[in-house]
Protein backbone atom coordinates (compact mmCIF):
# COMPACT_ATOMS: atom_id res chain seq x y z
CA UNK A 1 0.00 0.00 0.00
CA UNK A 2 0.71 3.38 -0.48
CA UNK A 3 -0.14 6.40 1.12
CA UNK A 4 -0.72 9.79 -0.59
CA UNK A 5 -0.99 13.34 1.67
CA UNK A 6 -1.21 16.77 -0.60
CA UNK A 7 -0.30 20.19 0.63
CA UNK A 8 -0.31 23.61 -0.46
CA UNK A 9 -4.10 24.26 -1.81
CA UNK A 10 -5.90 27.50 -1.49
CA UNK A 11 -7.37 30.72 -2.44
CA UNK A 12 -4.90 33.05 -4.39
CA UNK A 13 -5.87 35.42 -7.16
CA UNK A 14 -5.22 35.59 -10.82
CA UNK A 15 -1.84 35.47 -11.40
CA UNK A 16 -0.37 34.62 -8.19
CA UNK A 17 1.41 31.19 -7.38
CA UNK A 18 0.94 28.09 -5.13
CA UNK A 19 3.31 25.59 -4.73
CA UNK A 20 1.39 21.87 -3.92
CA UNK A 21 3.21 18.87 -2.47
CA UNK A 22 2.49 15.26 -2.40
CA UNK A 23 3.90 13.19 -0.03
CA UNK A 24 4.30 9.23 -0.23
CA UNK A 25 4.37 6.80 2.48
CA UNK A 26 4.62 2.99 2.38
CA UNK A 27 5.53 0.97 -0.05
CA UNK A 28 7.01 3.48 -2.77
CA UNK A 29 9.84 0.78 -3.88
CA UNK A 30 6.47 -0.47 -6.18
CA UNK A 31 6.04 2.84 -7.85
CA UNK A 32 7.25 4.61 -10.81
CA UNK A 33 5.30 7.43 -12.08
CA UNK A 34 4.03 10.17 -9.92
CA UNK A 35 1.94 12.97 -11.22
CA UNK A 36 -0.71 15.53 -10.48
CA UNK A 37 -4.13 15.68 -12.23
CA UNK A 38 -7.51 17.99 -11.12
CA UNK A 39 -11.10 17.91 -11.05
CA UNK A 40 -12.78 21.19 -11.79
CA UNK A 41 -16.78 21.37 -10.80
CA UNK A 42 -18.97 19.35 -13.49
CA UNK A 43 -15.90 18.27 -15.50
CA UNK A 44 -14.19 14.98 -15.64
CA UNK A 45 -10.57 14.56 -14.09
CA UNK A 46 -7.98 15.42 -16.16
CA UNK A 47 -4.04 15.47 -16.31
CA UNK A 48 -2.25 18.17 -15.34
CA UNK A 49 1.56 16.86 -15.57
CA UNK A 50 3.46 13.84 -14.60
CA UNK A 51 6.98 12.90 -13.68
CA UNK A 52 8.87 9.34 -13.73
CA UNK A 53 11.42 7.83 -11.25
CA UNK A 54 14.04 9.00 -14.23
CA UNK A 55 12.39 12.61 -14.18
CA UNK A 56 10.74 12.39 -17.54
CA UNK A 57 7.81 15.25 -17.60
CA UNK A 58 5.03 15.27 -19.06
CA UNK A 59 2.52 18.40 -19.04
CA UNK A 60 -0.98 19.32 -20.10
CA UNK A 61 -1.11 21.81 -22.64
CA UNK A 62 -3.23 24.27 -21.15
CA UNK A 63 -0.50 24.50 -18.05
CA UNK A 64 2.98 24.64 -20.10
CA UNK A 65 5.11 27.49 -19.43
CA UNK A 66 3.19 28.47 -16.14
CA UNK A 67 3.54 24.63 -14.68
CA UNK A 68 6.48 22.86 -13.18
CA UNK A 69 6.41 19.35 -11.76
CA UNK A 70 9.38 18.32 -9.76
CA UNK A 71 9.93 15.20 -7.39
CA UNK A 72 12.47 14.75 -4.71
CA UNK A 73 12.88 11.26 -4.40
CA UNK A 74 14.97 11.32 -0.94
CA UNK A 75 11.75 13.13 0.36
CA UNK A 76 9.67 10.43 -1.66
CA UNK A 77 7.50 13.92 -2.09
CA UNK A 78 6.77 15.58 -5.70
CA UNK A 79 5.52 19.08 -5.97
CA UNK A 80 3.71 21.35 -8.08
CA UNK A 81 4.56 24.72 -8.70
CA UNK A 82 2.28 26.72 -10.23
CA UNK A 83 2.61 30.49 -11.58
CA UNK A 84 0.50 32.78 -13.21
CA UNK A 85 -2.40 31.05 -12.11
CA UNK A 86 -6.29 31.40 -13.83
CA UNK A 87 -9.53 31.59 -12.79
CA UNK A 88 -9.97 28.32 -15.16
CA UNK A 89 -7.45 26.37 -12.59
CA UNK A 90 -9.44 26.27 -9.75
CA UNK A 91 -10.16 22.60 -9.16
CA UNK A 92 -9.64 20.19 -6.70
CA UNK A 93 -5.49 18.66 -7.37
CA UNK A 94 -5.31 15.31 -6.77
CA UNK A 95 -1.88 13.50 -6.44
CA UNK A 96 -1.41 10.07 -8.33
CA UNK A 97 1.01 7.37 -8.03
CA UNK A 98 1.41 4.79 -10.64
CA UNK A 99 3.08 1.53 -10.32
CA UNK A 100 6.24 -0.03 -11.63
CA UNK A 101 6.00 -3.17 -14.41
CA UNK A 102 5.70 -6.15 -12.44
CA UNK A 103 3.20 -4.58 -9.92
CA UNK A 104 -0.62 -3.59 -10.49
CA UNK A 105 -1.65 -1.02 -8.14
CA UNK A 106 -2.21 2.77 -8.95
CA UNK A 107 -2.67 5.12 -5.98
CA UNK A 108 -4.62 8.58 -5.64
CA UNK A 109 -4.60 11.45 -2.39
CA UNK A 110 -7.65 12.82 -0.85
CA UNK A 111 -7.30 15.74 -2.92
CA UNK A 112 -6.21 19.88 -2.31
CA UNK A 113 -8.66 22.80 -3.63
CA UNK A 114 -6.86 25.40 -5.60
CA UNK A 115 -9.22 28.53 -6.08
CA UNK A 116 -8.09 31.38 -8.33
CA UNK A 117 -10.05 34.46 -8.17
CA UNK A 118 -10.51 36.88 -11.04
Amino acid sequence: QVQLVESGGGLVQAGGSLRLSCAASGSIFTINTMGWYRQAPGKQRELVATITSQFITNYADSVKGRFTISRDNAKNTVYLQTNSLKPEDTAVYYCNARPRVGFSSEYWGQGTQVTVSS
